[in-house]
């Protein structure tokens, strides 16, 4: 398949192959414990016997031993944990499990599976935001197997604990899925939501507790971050040892456009001509191979990063399929977050029964959802992590048949280092998960919440760990809070408002002015680039405007229209340095980590035609700004350090500017984060430094880890920026080295050759 693919390339731009081999699995018997009606519903499912691993996780876990089965994609992590929760109800019929997981398809992929068994007495059920009030009652008085969300375990069920205390007085089993998400404020979010049902399974009578079941992709150290999101001493479970089909891996990096001399390369007319030329645009190149290969029959599934890329994508594909065979552009569809569950749920009864060949997704699809019979995956931009990289090529050859998975490259810094330098995907180890619970903007929220469902005691103070005297004491302070004898009281009537997923905010909806009709949902922290005044918003392949924005009411109106242009908003930002946490003295060279408050606005965007990327006009917004106190790493080096680099005065704005971005675009190779999480900010003389400085902060309130993992790792980080930009092939700087696709600035100045100078300046000075 991947030599068809490449023969219709007019050069070949597949950069490397990677083969990986199949391997056998290694069979287990069926632990002693496992009863026979447990292993005959297995054996009518077509498992005869566990594999090593999953039987050795499942023993754990029935021994009352809290664990993290950390293997590949289709190892079989769900029977490590089915098997002893079901094993437990049926030994003990009064027992309950909760089941959590990231998204509501896997919980409701989950819920087929365990439905399957026929486990008598179990009463399997899903509890989240798409269930009715009538079945709410139902699963609380009557469901032994729950399955939810983080969100709905802190909006609903902790927050109506009293509804729920029969169950949680006999919870046998919390089971955390995909747990390897949980990561950055999220992850610190949700380990204090965990905490939160260890309190109250305590206050009703679990005095030892339920046992926690994590699943995981493979990640760096998961029996750290799984302790570190329980609270909890956890064993790892890590050697796969279930067979796996051969995939044949492909890096590919889409064909560089002729140069177009009517432009300056950022798409600007009338500024001469210009000696960078720029590639293909990765969604096209991806829409294009979706559609090459659903046209053969490969069942394929396309993941590309945004919404908005799924969207075009899938529209692409559906054009090009329908140019060849009328109809077959049927075939392929879009699926992400934001549409209604009707639509959500028929997407993927038609991908399970084969109605679609090919679907163009955001990681809404790339967690555990059984996707059997895929032959291909073809992932449109480096996903951010290697975790999440394996993940989603693994959701290809599920059926034991070999499979192909193909990485296309975006014209981005990382995503150039890496289809250059395939040892940093195919050599490196995965990475750990990131996150912090004693954040103090996620602590002091979440013992808000756990005040409001119960007074505080000392004793609980422990449970929440690091930093939780000194955040109580700021909520009394502050009034949140008032301490009496027998602990601390939330003060308020309305339960704490927290955002658990860190997205700046309530969900705004999106709805047609004409019909009132609700197409979907934006989060909060993505309205003001999406949903603007003139931003063009795409649903299921349709293209709408935005009449109106109303940030209060959580709402934005659209019209359906489809013009030649697309939307791009650009943002203005401020930084001032709050406190210094940690600092490495390198002689002309400062490296800090600390504390700093941002301020950004988003005040125009750009209309650019689709077909060119022709600058239409720019176009004025009033947005309110935004404030942001977080965590950063930044460097900086004295004006000698840079004329003896060779960088002349004039030229230090555009070359700290362009080393801000390629650092940007290659931090996610050493922390579990992507560009989006992340900002930056650089000046030649900034007035907290008072020196040249580049600034990379964590784009969420106290941070999310990602400034300290930079900080820790600063010389291999800054290494690798400087070998993207050096090699290249641009000559004064592209989208694949040191531009950047979210510069509020335009892109402007930049200076390539200046970069490599100034990085050269830190990396000589900093200690290795």
């Amino acid at each position: 398949m991947l030599h068809r693919l490449r023969q219709r390339q007019p050069a070949d731009p597949v950069t490397h192959v990677e083969r990986v081999p199949p391997r056998v699995g290694e069979p287990a018997p069926w632990p002693s414990w496992a009863p026979a009606e447990l292993r005959a519903a297995y054996a009518r499912r077509g498992v005869s016997t566990p594999w090593r691993h999953q039987a050795e996780a499942a023993d754990l876990a029935y021994d009352r031993r809290h664990v993290v089965v950390a293997t590949g994609t289709a190892s079989g992590k769900s029977l490590a944990y089915q098997l002893p929760a079901l094993a437990t109800l049926l030994a003990d019929p009064r027992a309950t499990v909760l089941y959590l997981a990231p998204t509501k398809a896997l919980a409701a992929d989950q819920l087929r599976a365990v439905a399957a068994l026929e486990v008598e007495g179990v009463r399997p059920a899903c509890y989240d935001g798409d269930t009715s009030r009538a079945e709410r009652e139902w699963i609380r008085r009557h469901s032994r197997f729950v399955l939810t969300n983080p969100d709905m375990l802190h909006h609903g069920i902790l927050p109506g604990h009293a509804q729920w205390s029969g169950f949680l007085r006999r919870l046998a089993y919390v089971v955390v899925d995909e747990c390897h998400v949980y990561r950055g404020v999220f992850g610190s979010h949700v380990a204090h939501v965990l905490r939160r049902l260890r309190r109250q399974c305590a206050r009703y009578g679990r005095n030892n507790g339920p046992t926690f079941v994590l699943a995981s992709a493979t990640s760096g150290d998961p029996a750290t971050a799984a302790g570190r999101l329980t609270g909890l001493p956890v064993s790892a479970v890590t050697e796969d040892t279930s067979p796996r089909a051969g995939v044949t891996f492909a890096l590919w990096e889409p064909p560089l456009l002729p140069p177009d001399p009517s432009t300056d390369g950022s798409g600007e007319p009338g500024a001469g001509p210009e000696l960078n030329q720029v590639r293909r645009s990765a969604l096209r190149e991806t829409a294009d191979l979706l559609a090459d290969t659903v046209a053969t029959g490969v069942r394929t599934l396309a993941f590309v990063r945004s919404r908005r890329g799924a969207e075009v994508v899938a529209a692409s594909a559906r054009r090009s399929l329908d140019e060849a065979v009328p109809g077959l552009g049927d075939r392929v569809a879009a699926y992400r977050a934001g549409y209604l569950r009707e639509e959500r749920r028929e997407l993927e009864r038609a991908l399970l029964h084969g109605d679609l060949l090919g679907l163009a997704s955001t990681n809404a699809l790339e967690l555990g959802v059984d996707l059997i019979g895929l032959d291909a995956v073809v992932i449109c931009g480096y996903p951010g992590t290697r975790a999440s990289l394996w993940q989603q090529a693994g959701r290809a050859g599920r059926s034991g048949q070999e499979a192909l998975a193909v990485l296309v490259a975006r014209d981005d810094p990382l995503d150039t280092y890496l289809v250059h330098h395939p040892e940093a995907v195919f050599g490196a180890p995965v990475e750990a998960t990131v996150l912090d619970p004693a954040n103090a903007y996620v602590l002091g929220p979440q013992l808000a919440c756990a005040a409001a469902e119960a007074p505080l005691t000392a004793a609980d103070l422990k449970l929440f760990g690091d930093g939780a005297e000194e955040a109580v004491a700021a909520l009394v302070e502050v009034g949140a809070l008032r301490q009496r004898p027998t602990g601390w009281y939330w003060r308020h009537r309305e339960r704490p408002e927290v955002d658990l997923r860190g997205e700046g905010g309530a969900p705004v909806c999106v709805v047609e002015s004409a019909t009132g009709r609700l197409l979907g949902t934006v989060d909060g922290g993505s309205a003001h680039f999406l949903l603007h005044p003139g931003a063009v918003y795409l649903h299921q392949g349709v293209s709408y405007v935005v009449d109106a924005l109303d940030l209060d009411d959580g709402c934005a109106l659209v019209h359906h229209e489809e013009p030649d242009w697309s939307t791009h908003a650009r943002d203005v930002t401020s930084l001032s340095v709050v406190s210094v946490r940690s600092y490495v003295d390198a002689g002309p060279v400062g490296l800090f980590l600390g504390e700093v408050d941002v301020t950004s606005q988003v005040v125009s965007y750009q209309r650019r035609r689709i077909a060119t990327g022709e600058v239409i006009d720019t176009r004025p917004l009033d947005l309110p700004a935004r404030e942001l106190r977080t965590v950063a790493v930044w460097f900086t080096l004295s004006p000698e350090s840079l004329v003896g680099a060779g960088v002349e005065p004039a030229d230090v704005p555009g070359a700290l500017h362009a080393a801000e971005h390629a650092a940007i675009g290659l931090l996610p190779l050493v922390a579990t984060c992507d560009r989006w999480d992340i900002g930056g900010l650089s000046t030649a003389v900034h007035p907290d430094t008072e020196a040249p400085t580049v600034f990379v902060y964590d784009g969420h309130p106290g941070g999310a880890g990602f400034a300290e993992r930079a900080y820790g790792m600063a010389a291999s980080w800054l290494r690798a920026t400087r070998d993207a930009i050096a090699e290249c092939g641009c000559e004064a700087g592209c989208p694949s080295c040191v531009q950047s696709p979210k510069c509020g600035n335009g892109n402007s100045p930049l200076s390539k050759p200046d970069a490599i100078r100034v990085l050269d300046a830190v990396l000589t000075n900093l200690p290795k």
